[in-house]
């Protein structure tokens, strides 16, 4: 085996390298996966490796969307580590099927499986023949060495439309890949389809798993999101449709789909901004062969209009942004149509395509621009104090940083963990670009009355 190759990292202002992350602008892999998993109907996600990684992503998303998340796993211990986990994956994979009586266990890989060298897919092969009455097995290779939850996710959707998808009869259904959003998202992006008459196949659908209503009694939540069947027929569709501005359609699942089946493909970037809903609403509309219902028009209007009540508010403002990559580009897009300066746009990520993204969607403001990529809160603490910011948009995790610039944070994305209604919070399309809009001028209104010596009541 080769070496591996520790890189130093410069910081951002003073260009002194370093070789460790501290306190990092990202989740682990499998987190990502887990969530798709979860979005699948009838499925149990499955972590091959340690309890302690199953209960941090537990402990992190009923933290974020406030509801019951079941998480199976191989519960490795010190034999298994130098042993191997085949025994261990074995007897869960087992006992879940027994106990939940799934259609599909989605398996996630963590770092120290695949750091011991389980080969899984082997493992599988072996313990599916051994045990022909197990459900449909769906595995993913998530080390967190080699991504963020991002990663996860899309890696995780791709290997879901790997195993299932067949070519089929051709039928005029639409798949949707919406990337990591809320459910209140997904829920819009449903309704749109819909309004235009096209059956959509949201590929995950968490919209109910983690925004439901409340139970009477336990249950074992694998009854709502993507049907299996639905992802099946995928290869057949009409077109695929993905919000993807960071990667490669190459690894995506809708590049599969046009690689394997020939399945249309439409890749672009989250619709926050106008220009990227009317894009989005532009290729609806051409799928469905209909004209926008009047009711968008309407939100559209009435969006514009609320640009113009608050311009005076926001022109000019600087703004921090930072969270999942195709997240900050979209949200860099938004911020540039209603006039303020995403000064710095920062990630986790490490895609190599943030900069080129951003410079796409925003290229008249990149000499204003910050980029940080593969980056930590360390460093984006640093670089913001240097773009003099306004405001700052991002996750629960910016809380320190927004508290040490004493401005506003609006927060958006993964996790929220100090505030209720994460999972309402909704980002695409004209009416999240409305809410989204009125957060941040009402953020800066109350911050400049909070400041005021005499207290303004009319502003």
């Amino acid at each position: 085996m080769g070496k591996s190759k520790v890189t130093a990292k410069p910081n951002p202002t003073s260009g002194e390298c370093r070789h460790a992350t501290r306190n990092p602008c990202r989740l682990c892999t499998p987190f990502g996966a887990c969530m798709v998993f979860h979005g699948i109907s009838g499925c149990v996600p499955f972590i091959h490796g340690s309890q302690g990684c199953a209960t941090y992503i537990r402990r992190y998303l009923i933290g974020h969307y406030r509801e019951p998340v079941d998480i199976a796993c191989s519960n490795f211990a010190e034999p298994t580590t130098v042993f191997g986990g085949k025994q261990n994956l074995e007897t869960g994979l087992i006992n879940v099927a027994a106990q939940y009586v799934p259609e599909m266990i989605g398996i996630c890989t963590t770092c120290l499986a695949e750091t011991i060298g389980d080969d899984v897919p082997m493992f599988l092969h072996e313990i599916t023949k051994q045990h022909p009455d197990l459900p449909r097995l769906v595995q993913v290779a998530t080390p967190s060495y080699c991504g963020t939850h991002t990663d996860g996710f899309n890696q995780a959707v791709r290997s879901v439309v790997e195993a299932l998808a067949q070519s089929g009869a051709k039928h005029h259904g639409v798949n949707l890949f919406s990337g990591m959003l809320s459910p209140a998202d997904l829920r819009y992006l449903k309704e749109i389809m819909t309004d235009f008459g096209l059956a959509a196949t949201v590929l995950p659908d968490y919209s109910d798993s983690f925004d439901g209503e409340v139970w009477g009694q336990y249950k074992k939540n694998i009854e709502h999101g993507t049907a299996i069947a639905d992802i099946e027929k995928a290869g057949g569709a009409r077109a695929s449709i993905e919000f993807y501005s960071t990667a490669s359609s190459k690894k995506s699942a809708g590049g599969y789909l046009l690689e394997r089946f020939g399945t249309p493909y439409y890749g672009m970037p989250i619709p926050i901004s106008v220009k990227d809903t009317d894009r989005f609403l532009s290729v609806v509309s051409q799928l469905s062969g209909r004209v926008p219902p009047d009711k968008y028009d309407g939100e559209r209007g009435r969006l514009i209009d609320a640009y113009v009540d608050g311009h005076k508010y926001v022109f000019e403002k600087r703004a921090v942004v930072y969270g999942e990559e195709c997240l900050v580009v979209s949200l860099a897009s938004f911020l540039s149509e209603i006039g303020i300066v995403p000064a710095l746009c920062a990630s986790g990520g490490h895609s190599g395509r943030l900069r080129d993204a951003l410079a796409e969607q925003i290229p008249e403001m990149m000499p204003d621009v910050t980029v940080l990529e593969d980056t930590d809160f360390w460093d984006i603490a640093e670089a913001a104090k240097a773009v003099r910011p306004d405001l700052i948009i991002g996750n629960s995790n910016g809380y320190k940083l927004k508290r040490e610039l004493g401005i506003p944070l609006i927060r958006v994305g993964l996790p929220i963990h100090d505030r209720i209604g994460a999972s309402r919070i909704l980002h695409v399309g004209y009416r999240g670009a409305q809410q989204l809009y009125d957060r941040i001028v009402n953020a800066l209104i109350e911050q400049q009355q909070e400041e005021s010596s005499v207290g303004y009541t009319h502003i």
